[in-house]
C-alpha cells in the first residue's frame, strides 16, 4: 500500500490523533521548562480539503467537517487551532503553533514533496528544524535532547505488514535514550489480532491505549478504528483523554454496533 494522507486529511483519525496531541502539549505545558517535540513522520503539515485528493475520498466530510460548528467544549482548543490555522493543519502544524519561546520541535519526513512543503511552511522559524530523514533512525539520532522534557509523536503510514513491530522496537529505542520522555504512538485498528500483539511485545511502564473505534473491529479490509498509545502520560491525562474522546464518539459515531471510546491502563507506572 501506498499511502498519502492527502486522501485522509481531516477524517476521524485525524480528529481523535489531534484532538489529543493537543490535550498532551497542553499538559505538558502547565510546568515552564522548555520542550522538545519529535515528530517522526511529518508529512506535508497542511491539507487542503478541497483540493482533488482529499475530495476524492470526502473522508473529512465524517471528520473535521462536523466539529466545526459549536464544537464540545473538550473539543474547542483543537477545533479552534483548526480553523485559525486555515486549511487543515497536520500534526506539525498544530504542534508549532502551540510553542512557546523556548520550546523546539524537530520534523522529520522523507517524501521529497512533503518534505519541500515542509521547509516552506516553517521557514524562517528558528523554533523549528525540519529534517529529509527516516523517522525510525530519528529516534537514534535526535533522542536525548537538550532539553529534559518533551513529546515524541510517531505515526508512520502503515504501509508495511511489520510496522507495528517497528513501532515496538522504536519506541523501546527511544524510551531507553530518552527515559523522561512522553512517547505518543498512533496505530490502526482493522481487526484486533495485530493490536494485541503489538501490545505483547511491549515491555514499557507506565502506558495507556486510547481507542475509538466507528465499529465493532471485525473487517480486517477496513479501518474500524484507531488508537493512541501513549507512554510516561502527563498527570490526569487519561481522565482528558477519555472526555475528549467521548466527546468525538458523540459528534462523529454513526453508532454501529461496536464503536466505542475507551482509555485502558496496559501497565502500571
Amino acid at each position: 500500500m501506498n499511502y498519502r494522507h492527502a486522501f485522509h486529511a481531516g477524517n476521524f483519525a485525524d480528529c481523535m490523533k489531534h484532538a489529543l496531541l493537543v490535550a498532551l502539549l497542553r499538559a505538558l505545558q502547565r510546568k515552564p521548562a522548555p520542550l522538545f517535540v519529535l515528530d517522526t513522520h511529518a508529512g506535508a503539515g497542511r491539507y487542503d480539503l478541497a483540493g482533488e485528493p482529499a475530495q476524492k475520498t470526502n473522508e473529512s466530510a465524517q471528520g473535521i467537517m462536523r466539529l466545526l460548528d459549536c464544537p464540545p467544549a473538550a473539543l474547542a482548543d483543537y477545533v479552534t487551532l483548526v480553523r485559525n490555522l486555515g486549511l487543515y493543519p497536520g500534526s506539525p502544524s498544530l504542534i508549532r503553533a502551540l510553542l512557546r519561546q523556548d520550546d523546539r520541535l524537530a520534523c522529520c519526513e522523507m517524501l521529497p514533496d512533503d518534505y519541500s512543503a515542509l521547509r516552506g511552511l516553517f521557514r524562517g522559524d528558528t523554533r523549528v528544524s525540519v529534517h529529509c530523514r527516516d523517522g525510525w533512525e530519528a529516534l537514534k539520532g535526535l533522542l536525548p535532547p537538550a532539553q529534559k522534557r518533551g513529546l515524541v509523536l510517531i505515526d508512520p503510514p502503515y504501509e508495511d505488514p511489520e510496522e507495528f513491530s517497528r513501532l515496538a522496537e522504536g519506541l523501546t529505542l527511544a524510551h531507553t535514550r530518552f527515559r523522561t520522555g512522553v512517547f505518543a504512538a498512533w496505530y490502526p485498528v482493522k481487526h484486533r489480532a495485530p493490536v494485541r500483539a503489538f501490545f505483547d511485545t511491549l515491555s514499557l511502564r507506565d502506558t495507556i491505549a486510547a481507542e475509538l473505534l466507528s465499529r465493532e473491529p471485525l473487517d480486517p479490509s477496513r479501518l474500524n478504528g484507531c488508537g493512541l498509545l501513549v507512554v510516561n502520560p502527563p498527570y490526569r491525562f487519561e481522565e482528558e483523554a477519555s472526555v475528549i474522546l467521548h466527546a468525538l464518539l458523540e459528534r462523529l459515531g454513526d453508532r454501529e454496533p461496536g464503536s466505542s471510546a475507551t482509555v485502558t491502563r496496559l501497565t502500571d507506572e
